[in-house]
Order: structure tokens, then sequence, then C-alpha cells
């Protein structure tokens, strides 16, 4: 008797392996870069904030706790925070304010020159992601937008990791990869190849890294 739950299993399986062969080839500088850019902020004094709605809200706590405590190998420290941990600001500023607004109020707060903001989604845009970016870049914070196919997020970033189109389980999958691939090379640069972040750190970095 032919089991349907094993064609969704392959189905499943090779959709999401194409997908991750196909993103890492096409946006693999993309992410170097990126992570080059990461290394650059947390040498220089900056740190990380990363923020998403949903699944890319879980993500965005995960790649936060990789950073404060370790992912890799064992090193310092590293500064990073979630703007979707703090119940009880989210619900403040969605109450008082609006929920569109329930990041870019903390980057208003927390945020500094210098510092990064990695915006995640997995549909391409999103009201209170885009308001994220718009603040982020009212700052002086970098902004890395690690979305899905399509949407408005990639005209307020600096930089973007967009995967190919696909359902949001399979795009939210690759975004997990990716988290990990982001936290990996961040670490390389600024615990195994530093030397790579002295031209940035001087400050005669351009737009190409």
């Amino acid at each position: 008797m032919h089991d349907t739950a094993l064609d969704i299993i392959e189905q499943h399986a090779s959709e999401g392996a194409r997908l991750r062969e196909d993103f890492f080839r096409s946006q693999a500088d993309f992410l170097r870069q990126a992570a080059l850019r990461a290394a650059t902020c947390l040498a220089g004094g900056g740190k990380i904030l990363l923020c998403g709605n949903g699944g890319s809200a879980a993500l965005a706590q995960h790649m936060a706790a990789e950073f404060v405590n370790r992912f890799f190998m064992d090193r310092p420290a590293l500064p990073a925070l979630a703007l979707s941990a703090d119940a009880t600001s989210l619900t403040a500023i969605g109450s008082d304010l609006d929920f569109s607004q329930i990041f870019s109020r903390q980057i208003e707060a927390l945020g500094r020159p210098g510092d990064m903001l990695v915006a995640i989604f997995s549909t391409g845009s999103s009201a209170n992601i885009i308001a994220a970016l718009e603040a982020a870049r009212r700052g002086g914070q970098f902004a890395v937008c690690l979305c899905g196919h399509g949407g408005e997020m990639a005209r307020y970033s600096d930089m973007v990791l967009e995967t190919p189109q696909a359902e949001p389980a399979l795009v939210q999958e690759l975004h997990l990869a990716a988290g990990h691939l982001f936290c990996r090379l961040t670490d390389y640069y600024l615990f195994e190849n530093a030397v790579a972040l002295t031209p940035y750190l001087q400050g005669r970095h351009t737009t190409e890294v």
C-alpha cells in the first residue's frame, strides 16, 4: 500500500535541498559581506540588534543567543539583542503607540551609530519590519535584511540576503541555515582572521567589502 506521508517527506526534503543549493550559490558573497560588516561592528564596540515576526522572531532570538553565548568556538560574549524578546516593551508600544512601531521604538532607544540591525521576514514585507529598517537608517545603523522573495524590505536595507520563492516553512528553514553561517563567519572574522577587519576599523572601507 502506498504511503502518501512518505511522498510528502520526500517532496519537502528535495525541495528544501534545491532551495538551499540555489540560495548559497547565489548569496554566498553577500553572506560573507554581511558577516564581515557584523564583525567590524562588534570589533568597533557596536552591537547587533535583530528583529522578526512569528517564526522569524524565534530565529532572531536564536541568533542573539548564539552571539551572547557561543556558536562554533569558545570566545568572549558578543553584544546582541533580539527586539522580540521583551514582552513588556512590545505590548506597551503596541498598546500606547502602534504595533508597527514595536521594533522601531526600541531601535530609537537602544540603537547607536555603527550598530547593525538584522531584520528577518519570510514573506518579504511587513509594516513593523519596514519601520525598523527606516529607524535604523535614521539612527546610523547598518541594516541587513534576510527576507523571502519579493516585498518592500530590500528598498530600506543596506544589504539584502533574499531567498528563492518558496513556501514560508521552507524559507524559514533556509533562514536558520543562513543565520548559523552568519554567526559562524562573524566568529571567523573576529577570532580567526581579524587582520581582515583592519582597513574597515580604520575607516577606509567603501561600500564594497
